[in-house]
Parts: C-alpha cells; sequence; structure tokens
C-alpha cells in the first residue's frame, strides 16, 4: 500500500465499487472470489500459495477498514499491535472486552481463524477511524502460515499493544511514585 491509502496495484483507490469488491474477499479463501483476481499481485503458478492467501485477506480487510472513510485507513509504521492499543485506550470500546478480542486473535493458529477474529476489531479500528500499516499485516498474516514466523508475529504485536510511554513530567508509570 501506499502513504496515500492506495494498494500497491494502482487500481484499488478508496472510492466505490473497489472497496465492494475486495470486501467481497470476506469469508472466502484466496483465489474463489473474481472480483479480486484483478488486485492480486502476488506470484503464483497456479497454486493458492501462503503469500496469496495474506494478500487475499489483508486486501479484504482493507476493504473492509477503508468503508466510508475519507482518509486513508492505511497508514505506514502503524502496526497492528500499535493499532489496538489505540483501540483499546479509545473510550468507545471497554479495555477489557478489546483485550479478550485480540486474545482470541493471537491465540489462533490457523490464517482462517486469524483473519476471522481480525475481522472484528478492524471493524472496531474502522469505529475509531484508526489507521494501520497494510503492507506490514500482509507479511505479518503470510508468516501465519510458520511457527516460529506466527510466534515472532505474536510477540511484535504484543510488545506493541503492551507498550508504555513516559508520562507528561519523564516518569516511567510503573516506577512514579503516588
Amino acid at each position: 500500500m501506499r502513504s496515500d491509502g492506495s494498494w500497491r496495484n494502482e487500481r484499488i483507490k478508496a472510492p466505490g465499487e473497489e472497496l465492494a469488491a475486495l470486501r467481497a474477499g470476506l469469508g472466502h479463501s484466496a483465489g474463489t472470489v473474481p472480483a479480486l483476481w484483478g488486485f492480486y499481485t502476488s506470484p503464483t503458478d497456479g497454486q493458492v500459495t501462503p503469500e496469496l492467501e495474506a494478500e487475499h485477506a489483508a486486501l479484504s480487510l482493507y476493504g473492509l477498514h477503508q468503508q466510508s472513510q475519507s482518509q486513508p485507513m492505511h497508514k505506514r509504521g502503524v502496526s497492528l499491535g500499535a493499532a489496538l492499543r489505540g483501540l483499546r485506550h479509545n473510550d468507545r470500546f471497554s479495555g477489557e472486552a478489546v483485550d479478550r478480542r485480540v486474545a482470541a486473535a493471537v491465540n489462533t493458529t490457523s490464517v482462517p481463524a486469524l483473519v476471522y477474529r481480525l475481522r472484528g476489531l478492524v471493524t472496531q479500528l474502522r469505529a475509531i477511524k484508526q489507521p494501520l500499516d497494510y503492507d506490514r499485516l500482509l507479511q505479518d498474516i503470510k508468516g501465519w502460515h510458520h511457527p516460529e514466523a506466527r510466534r515472532r508475529v505474536r510477540r511484535s504485536w504484543g510488545l506493541s499493544y503492551h507498550s508504555w510511554h513516559a508520562g507528561r513530567d519523564g516518569s516511567h508509570p510503573h516506577t512514579a511514585s503516588s
């Protein structure tokens, strides 16, 4: 995806029919939705590869996220963990409920289960207008196919989701005196 919110494929822009075509992929396997065929850029020899599955998922989730948004929901450098941290600290949703949904997503072991869980989280991210980096999400989903890469992705998301920042006075939130 580019910084202006368009995907690697020049044909995808935020408005209209293209987003509907992307959303058509939700709940379907890569390669089974003709409306998405023209948007795929992953090389394939006629077989569904982990990269194609990840691209299909990222395209479909982006279509859901960008729906009815005037600002691009792709923002380079915003990991899923960081975006979900923004969701958790937003007053619109219960922090505990977000924690449960995040835990359900990161504890999946299959790509279809992960994408199913991400679908609900992306809908919540859309509600608070919180963008994320879809190029990075594509790579994370691609890695989900392999146990060691999945562990690295979980660690990355967890560290971003649970990170803290110094207070205004420079104190560390866990060591500040009362």
